[in-house]
């Protein structure tokens, strides 16, 4: 006797919410779990030793400093060691690492897309990291989610679907009710750090750019987040943006607005062949758009990160050559490793910056930690790179308005 197949109720558009909204309160039942007791994410705290890599320093002269009192002393109460909070923590980078820090009267914050064409090769933990790494050697960083599932959003504690109204994400810029971003920025958890979140409805944005362009004169689509970023680069050192995995209308506006550009690139084929597919679009699509008004757009970096490196496996190994070979100087001399402790840090709902060294083992934490301070570090260079550039021109330009003064 033949077995008929089981059937079930066919599912319509209501089941499928129902589905949703199930789905939706679970995930805020686990990130309740994960961030109890007060389902908000909390900032780290420094040791002395965390401190000295911190600023360069001995623990030695740490505790001299600490006790100097010029800075904060991370005395804790009923206890003979010393912690001090993140705030402090980057009270005491900035002040012994004042050099590294931009000139707001001589640069313009450095806007940095991390883009890829395909999910799940670290994107999204790539921009979170580089904005906290950064954060911590004493820049002040915005972070733009104009990924509309939110996941930058999610890893600083907010929660797209809830948490975060039209007006708290780009998609104002896009319709046109402003040419600002600034009044979509929130602070975070973290010091240092303030964002501009995500949410699903800005998959409105693939629709209205597009009709915008067409109804309006002059306009240019591509343009839109470049112009409403003016103010912030006045503001933020650098601004770090979260692009979709794909080449969306807001993907184009992302790399459009930026100075450099992070590709997270995992040595794997499909990986591969699709960052090639990308590029390929990407400079098809962006030349004809400037051509077209006889413009262009150059960028002072672009960087290939190896992001999800396993080092045992052989066919990682000759993918790595292809990339390598693919993009040259561009591939950076830091590879991010496949660990345990980046799973652990994403269930919950975090960064390998957000994890206590006692949260994991420590060796495997330091392992990846060391990874992304090095991408970090690679990576403020070039800001400050690009800093020094826009400061000589900028010198430049003000010694020329002297002169032009002097002459009249």
């Amino acid at each position: 006797m033949q077995k008929s197949s089981p059937l079930h109720p066919l599912i319509d558009i209501a089941a499928l919410n129902a589905v949703s909204e199930h789905a939706a309160a679970v995930v805020h039942q686990v990130r309740t779990s994960m961030l109890a007791p007060h389902a908000r994410k909390s900032p780290p705290t420094f040791n002395s030793a965390q401190m000295a890599e911190l600023c360069g320093l001995e623990v030695s002269q740490v505790q001299y400093l600490a006790k100097k009192g010029e800075l904060p002393s991370g005395d804790k109460p009923d206890s003979n060691r010393r912690e001090w909070t993140l705030v402090e923590a980057r009270r005491w980078v900035r002040t012994l690492k004042a050099d590294n820090l931009r000139d707001p009267m001589l640069a313009a914050g450095v806007c940095i897309s991390v883009a890829n064409f395909k999910g799940g090769v670290s994107k999204t933990t790539t921009a979170a990291v580089l904005a906290q790494g950064l954060s911590l050697r004493g820049h002040n960083v915005l972070v733009i989610d104009t990924d509309p599932q939110g996941s930058l959003t999610t890893l600083f504690g907010v929660m797209p679907d809830t948490e975060v109204e039209e007006d708290q994400t780009i998609l104002s810029l896009c319709s046109g009710e402003t040419d600002s971003i600034m009044p979509a920025v929130r602070q975070t958890y973290w010091d240092g750090i303030d964002l501009v979140a995500a949410a699903p409805v800005l998959f409105n944005a693939e629709f209205l750019l597009p009709a915008r362009q067409k109804s309006e004169p002059d306009f240019a689509f591509w343009r839109v987040l470049d112009a409403g970023l003016d103010s912030a680069r006045e503001i933020y050192d650098v601004i770090i943006i979260d692009t979709p995995p794909s080449l969306s209308y807001i993907t184009i506006n992302a790399l459009i607005a930026a100075e450099g550009i992070v590709m997270p690139l995992p040595p794997n084929a499909l990986d591969f062949a699709s960052s090639a597919q990308f590029w390929n679009l990407f400079t098809e699509v962006c030349g004809g758009l400037f051509r077209s008004r006889g413009d262009n757009k150059k960028y002072y970096f672009v960087d290939v990160v190896l992001s999800r490196v396993d080092r045992s496996d052989a066919v990682s190994a000759a993918v790595r050559e292809w990339i390598i070979s693919a993009y040259g100087s561009k591939v950076l001399p830091i590879e991010i490793p496949k660990t345990s402790i980046a799973a652990t840090a994403s269930a919950e709902f975090g960064t390998v910056y957000d994890l206590d060294a006692s949260s994991a083992q420590a060796k495997t934490l330091k392992r990846a930690r060391d990874a992304y301070d090095q991408l970090v570090e690679y990576i403020e260079l070039q800001v400050m790179g690009v800093w020094a550039s826009n400061a000589e021109a900028m010198l430049k330009l003000q010694a020329k308005v002297a002169i032009e003064k002097v002459k009249s």
